[in-house]
């Protein structure tokens, strides 16, 4: 996949460059910084010594001897004050001019950590925002392969509102086997509840197919997923490129989908072709169907993908985020 976001140490990832946050002085003593001094060896010190000072949001590359990782670009990242002093703008700044030296000598990859989450105090659901805002639009232009490497769990954080928003939705909407709302999010709370315990259907499309007219129906299962697609890219009005970039799906991938005959994709493709289609959730539902997928009720990942959806909330680098911060799993395989 062109972007990924996955829990791993950054001085192990097997990729062109990475990107190390470090600061003016550039004496990686600390964070991830001190980590791939640590593993570079005393050489890298007395290289950095020569470049500083770095300033904030400017970026300079070295090469990697002892890392998996054949260069390193250093970057300094924003002082967190108020959020008022220029600080989102000089982080914007770190990973563009990152991406920026990337493709300029031609990396096919690179992979980033959180910038400036650490000793610097930024805010890591602003950060991370921030980071899928500005590489998702990077690469709708560019052809890249970007990691954004979390070291724990306590370095990915949601902003509050979006959690409290999400883990409404799986409340409300959780199904158990026994039909009961007992989400894992907030099942203590729901039992001390006194509200009336209503029922779904772990079959979203059942209920709606049955609102439609024969012919739709009839018309929709003699497609395969991808002639509906297709259908679906055309009468969207978009491109091939606009729809496979903003799935973060490979070209190569689109094509097996387009070419070869009976070829299925995953679900977790198909969620991600709908996000850049832009799909409301019955046309979602219609899509994963034909190619022999669903969606339930009872099911963490899959209520978080259906209140994204039923919300027109088209940011797949954030549903991926979400699905990432409840599941540990990611859309992209």
């Amino acid at each position: 996949m062109p972007f990924k976001i996955i829990r791993n140490d950054l001085t192990k990832m097997a990729v062109d460059v990475i990107v190390n946050p470090t600061n003016s002085n550039m004496y990686g003593t600390a964070g991830v910084d001190g980590m791939i001094h640590l593993a570079e060896g005393p050489w890298l010190r007395k290289t950095t010594e020569k470049l500083r000072p770095l300033l904030h949001g400017h970026v300079i590359m070295t090469k990697g001897k002892n890392l998996p990782a054949k260069y390193i670009i250093h970057t300094v990242g924003p002082i967190w004050e108020d959020g008022n002093s220029n600080e989102e703008e000089v982080l914007i700044n770190c990973y563009k001019n990152a991406l920026k030296l990337a493709v300029k000598k031609e990396f096919k990859s690179i992979a980033f950590p959180l910038i400036a989450t650490g000793t610097y105090g930024y805010p890591k659901d602003k950060a991370l925002g921030t980071a899928l805002a500005i590489i998702s639009k990077f690469l709708m232009k560019h052809d890249l392969e970007v990691y954004l490497v979390v070291y724990d769990d306590t370095s990915f954080q949601l902003s509050n509102m979006l959690q409290e928003k999400i883990e409404t939705f799986i409340d409300n909407h959780y199904v158990a086997e026994n039909n009961l709302y007992q989400s894992p999010i907030n099942r203590k709370r729901l039992l001390r509840s006194e509200a009336p315990i209503r029922k779904e259907t772990s079959d979203h499309y059942e209920v709606k197919d049955s609102k439609r007219s024969l012919e739709e129906l009839k018309f929709k299962l003699e497609e395969s997923f991808s002639e509906m697609l297709l259908r679906l890219i055309d009468e969207k009005g978009y491109t091939d490129p606009q729809v496979y970039k903003g799935a973060n799906v490979t070209r190569q991938t689109f094509n097996k989908i387009k070419n070869k005959e009976n070829y299925t994709p995953t679900k977790e493709t198909i969620i991600s072709l709908g996000m850049a289609l832009k799909l409301n959730y019955d046309e979602l539902i219609d899509l994963l169907k034909s190619a022999g997928h669903a969606l339930a009720n009872n099911n963490e990942f899959d209520l978080i993908v259906r209140y994204y959806f039923e919300n027109e909330k088209y940011d797949l680098f954030e549903l991926d985020s979400a699905i990432y911060y409840y599941t540990k799993k990611s859309l992209q395989k």
